[in-house]
């Protein structure tokens, strides 16, 4: 065969090589949630493509019998190739035995290279980059062949499905995605720039609405600002101008003893109206409501259901026995979702200081003092006996934390920097060299 014809005939080869290689890439890589975008917008080759990556079995076995057929041939047809060319330039500086062997090495190894480079490497690494767009545009003339090989693929498809039941592996991939899988892809695009820190905080947040109990995002027992049934007018209206909100609970005597509740605007109508706003006459049946009990256990996702079906915004949380432990509205579980794309004027719970240290409220929920710290929150020792800082402090601790107790772990040491009675107000986490310690 002539030199040329045989090189024009290796060209092809490393081209069809390089096809099958881009083809079997492409199709393995290709993200199945974006084809079926494409899909849905119209393209039939999408559509086509999902169809085989749910049976792919036909498809990679035609790859494979293409891949194996132009190795065979270019072994063939490459054997020695260029060997009389490097003959020619080495025969006046060796022996002719020599030239012959070392021509037949350099040819050999210029093949396999031009093989390696351009008909794997190459066109893996661009099916890698934009495994989507290559797919649609391969999947067509791979239709084609896998009809030209239906025979052999028949044969050796089944031959390989009964070696898959023989180890009893899985013959269909797994395209369900996870919220490990989301997140993932969150973090991916935050790194890469395409999305704000702050937008992954949101789709963290509201994965963890399904962990989180009330307790972490609720307004405490001894921050709820309450009406009496018996309370005057006048204290009605001084308790409000010092302590403005949107919504008050209302109680019989106690705190324990829930009524209901009454909304500002409705107070503030009948101000205006000149009428007595005391809850104990006639018309406080008007504006006292029903008021949504949930208990301590819930997470936000369900006291979000319990918001839904109940349709309020406003709940009070209770424990086993029957004690107020602190309300809850709507705006509370909004605002844990979106962090600190909302209420910048708030005081921050989680306060970086210019040593590196942090400075951190005991009602901060333990999933966002893990994320400071970049710790594994999976990893937190008697997970779900706590839901703040001040919890994890005091079943590590087996004790209420009094001012300058300290704790390490995760390599970190958590000191405890002011006390309001029982309750853990301020604590100061510093990074230390020592390592991880329960």
């Amino acid at each position: 065969m002539e030199s040329p014809l045989t090189l024009g005939l290796i060209l092809l080869l490393i081209l069809a090589s390089a096809f099958l290689s881009l083809s079997e890439i492409a199709m393995a890589a290709a993200r199945r949630l974006r084809l079926q975008q494409l899909a849905d917008a119209g393209d039939a080759r999408a559509t086509r493509a999902l169809e085989i990556q749910v049976r792919p079995g036909n498809y990679f076995t035609v790859v494979q019998i293409g891949q194996n057929m132009v190795a065979i041939l270019g072994g063939i047809v490459g054997e020695g190739v260029l060997t009389p060319w490097f003959v020619s330039l080495l025969e006046h500086v060796a022996s002719p035995k020599a030239a012959a062997t070392i021509g037949f090495v350099a040819s050999f190894a210029t093949v396999t290279s031009l093989f390696v480079l351009f008909s794997d490497l190459f066109p893996k690494r661009l099916a890698m980059v934009s495994p989507e767009a290559l797919v649609l545009r391969v999947v067509g003339p791979m239709r084609w062949f896998m009809f030209l090989l239906r025979p052999a693929v028949w044969v050796f498809d089944g031959l390989a499905n009964l070696l898959i039941r023989a180890f009893r592996l899985p013959t269909e991939r797994d395209e369900r995605v996870t919220s490990a899988d989301i997140l993932a892809m969150a973090e991916a695009s935050a790194q890469a720039g395409l999305l704000a820190v702050q937008e992954q905080q949101v789709i963290e947040n509201v994965f963890e609405l399904d962990t989180r109990t009330v307790e972490s995002a609720m307004t405490t027992r001894e921050r709820i600002v309450y009406l009496l049934l018996d309370d005057s007018d006048e204290q009605i209206r001084s308790r409000i101008a010092s302590q403005p909100h949107s919504t008050y609970l209302v109680c019989d005597q106690h705190i324990d003893q829930v009524v209901g509740y009454v909304d500002a605007p409705d107070l503030f109508q009948r101000v205006l109206q000149n009428e007595s706003i005391s809850l104990n006459d006639r018309f406080a049946g008007e504006l006292i409501r029903k008021v949504l009990i949930v208990p301590d256990r819930l997470t936000l996702s369900e006291v979000l259901e319990q918001f839904r079906q109940a349709h309020e915004d406003f709940a009070v949380i209770v424990n086993e026995y029957s004690l107020v432990v602190g309300i809850i509205t709507l705006n509370d579980v909004m605002s844990t979702v979106m962090g600190s794309l909302v209420a910048p004027g708030d005081e921050e719970q989680i306060v970086r200081r210019d040593d590196g240290s942090w400075l951190m409220d005991g009602l901060t929920p333990i999933g966002d003092v893990a994320r400071a710290i970049d710790a594994d929150a999976t990893a937190l020792p008697h997970r779900g006996q706590y839901d703040t800082l001040a919890g994890f402090l005091m079943v590590m601790l087996r004790r209420i934390p009094r001012r300058t107790d300290t704790l390490t772990w995760a390599g970190h040491c958590f000191e405890v920097m002011d006390v309001d009675g029982y309750k853990i107000d301020q604590v100061m986490v510093t990074r230390v060299d020592e390592g991880h310690r329960e």
